[in-house]
C-alpha cells in the first residue's frame, strides 16, 4: 500500500497539536502512528486505529514504550541507527515482544534527537512512503521546538536549584523546600547523591545514550540530573525501603557495565553518597560522592568493586588519617624495618605483608596474587615476624599496619 498525494503539501497546515498531526499522518499512511519524545514517552498518538499490535497497546496504556522493546530494539540495532542517522528506519515483525512491523524516523534538530514518529504498517513499504516520513519528521520538528522552549526554560531553573543544593548555597530547609514546591520537584524520602566520571567530557551523542539508559532501566528514581564537565551528576531516590543501599549499589554497577558495553567507553567510575532524608544533607552526598571517586583513583585495586561511601569503610578517613600522620612525625617501624631489609636482601617481604592484609589474610588468595606457593608465602611471614616481631594474630596491629601500609602509598 503506497501512499499518493500528488504535487500537494500533504502536511498544509497550522496544526494545533502533535494529536492533529498524528492523525495527518495516519490518515496519509493508513496505519497506527505514534509520535514519541527522545525518551520514548508517548507525546501523541493516532485515534483511529485497527489492527493494532500487543506492543502499540501497552505503549499507549503506559503512555511509554515498554521496557522488553527497548532493549530488543537496542540489541537489534534499531534504536542506535535511529540516533546516528536521519533515514527512515524500516523495521521487520519482532513476535517475542510483541512489535508488528515498523516505520520509523527520528525528530532532530541538528544533531539534537528530539524524539521519534513510529509507524505500525502491513504492507511492502515504498520510496513514496518513505519521502512521506521525513516531511512528517520535519512538520513534527517544528511542533517540538514550541513545546521545547518551554521545557528548557523549566529545566534550566530545575538546574540552578539542584546546583544550590549541592554547593551549599541553600542549607535552610524551610527555603529548600518552598523552593522545591516552586519546581515541583519531591525531595521526600530518602535521597543520595551519585556522580558518574568520564574520561573526557560528556558529549551530546553520549548524553542520549546515558539518559536513553537511565530512563529504560527504571532502576531508582532520578530527582534531578546535571552534567558538569566530564561527571554526570544524579539525585536519587531508591524504589524500596528494605535494602536502599544495595539499590543503589546494583543501579551504579549496571550503569558502568552497560554504558562501556554500548558505547564503547573504557575509563568510567561511578560513586554514590550516603542516602539522607534531610535535603538540607544534599551537599553531603555529593562530597561523599566525590570522596568515592578520589579513593577510585589512589586505590582502584582495593576498592575495586566498591560504588559507595558506605562500603568504603576505612577509606571514609584515610585523609585524615594521612594527615595526622603528618602532623605527628610518625613512622611505622615495621614498615621501616622491612624496607631496610627489603633494599639490602633484594626481597619483597614489605610487598608480601601487603598483600597478604589487602587479601584479609587469606593466605591461598595472597599467593595467588603474588604468583607463588602458598608455602613460599608462609615462609615469608614467618620471616617478618622474625625481623620485625610483628603479630599476625593480633587483629589491632594488623589493622593499624594495614592502614600505614596505605598511607606510604598516599606519600608516594
Amino acid at each position: 500500500m503506497g501512499t499518493h498525494y500528488g504535487s500537494q503539501d500533504p502536511f498544509k497546515g497550522p496544526f494545533r497539536s502533535l494529536e492533529e498531526l498524528a492523525d495527518r499522518i495516519s490518515d496519509l499512511l493508513h496505519c497506527p502512528v505514534t509520535i514519541e519524545d527522545s525518551n520514548h514517552r508517548i507525546l501523541a498518538y493516532s485515534t483511529h486505529d485497527e489492527n493494532v499490535d500487543p506492543a502499540r497497546i501497552a505503549t499507549i496504556m503506559r503512555r511509554k514504550v515498554p521496557e522488553n522493546v527497548i532493549k530488543t530494539l537496542w540489541k537489534n540495532g534499531v534504536i542506535p541507527q535511529l540516533f546516528e542517522s536521519e533515514e527512515p528506519v524500516i523495521i521487520p515483525a519482532i513476535e517475542e515482544v510483541g512489535l508488528g512491523k515498523r516505520v520509523a524516523i527520528s525528530v532532530r534538530k541538528n544533531n539534537e534527537i528530539l524524539g521519534f514518529i513510529w509507524a505500525q504498517v502491513h504492507w511492502d513499504v515504498t520510496e513514496e512512503d518513505l519521502d512521506l516520513f521525513k516531511k512528517a519528521a520535519k512538520v513534527v520538528k517544528n511542533q517540538m521546538l514550541q513545546l521545547q522552549i518551554k521545557k528548557r526554560k523549566s529545566e534550566e531553573d530545575h538546574k540552578e536549584f539542584f546546583w544550590q543544593l549541592l554547593t551549599e548555597h541553600l542549607t535552610d530547609l524551610e527555603t529548600i523546600q518552598s523552593q522545591a514546591r516552586k519546581y515541583h520537584i519531591q525531595l521526600d524520602g530518602s535521597l543520595a547523591i551519585v556522580v558518574f566520571e568520564f574520561e573526557e567530557d560528556i558529549h551530546q551523542s553520549l548524553e542520549r545514550h546515558i539518559h536513553y539508559y537511565i530512563e529504560a532501566s527504571r532502576q531508582v528514581g532520578i530527582v534531578c540530573s546535571a552534567i558538569d564537565s566530564n561527571q554526570l551528576i544524579l539525585l536519587v531516590r531508591p524504589h524500596s525501603n528494605e535494602a536502599p543501599g544495595k539499590e543503589i549499589h546494583d543501579f551504579v554497577r549496571a550503569f558502568v557495565e552497560k554504558i562501556q558495553d554500548r558505547v564503547n567507553v573504557e575509563f568510567l567510575k561511578g560513586a554514590a553518597g550516603t542516602l539522607y532524608k534531610n535535603p538540607v544533607h544534599i551537599q553531603d552526598s555529593y562530597k561523599e560522592a566525590l570522596h568515592v571517586l578520589s579513593i577510585k583513583d589512589r586505590f582502584p585495586n582495593e576498592v575495586e568493586g566498591i560504588y559507595s561511601y558506605q562500603e568504603l569503610g576505612i577509606y571514609q578517613f584515610i585523609d585524615f588519617l594521612y594527615e595526622k600522620r603528618i602532623r605527628d612525625h610518625y613512622t611505622n617501624q615495621y614498615i621501616e624495618t622491612l624496607r631496610d631489609y627489603d633494599q639490602k636482601h633484594r626481597t619483597d617481604l614489605l610487598e608480601t605483608v601487603s598483600e597478604f592484609l589487602r587479601c584479609d589474610s587469606n593466605v591461598n588468595e595472597a599467593a595467588k596474587h603474588l604468583h607463588v606457593h602458598a608455602n613460599t608465602l608462609n615462609y615469608r611471614l614467618k620471616r617478618v615476624t622474625n625481623l620485625t616481631g610483628f603479630n599476625f594474630k593480633d587483629p589491632n596491629q594488623k589493622i593499624t599496619l594495614y592502614l600505614d601500609l596505605m598511607i606510604e602509598r598516599l606519600k608516594q
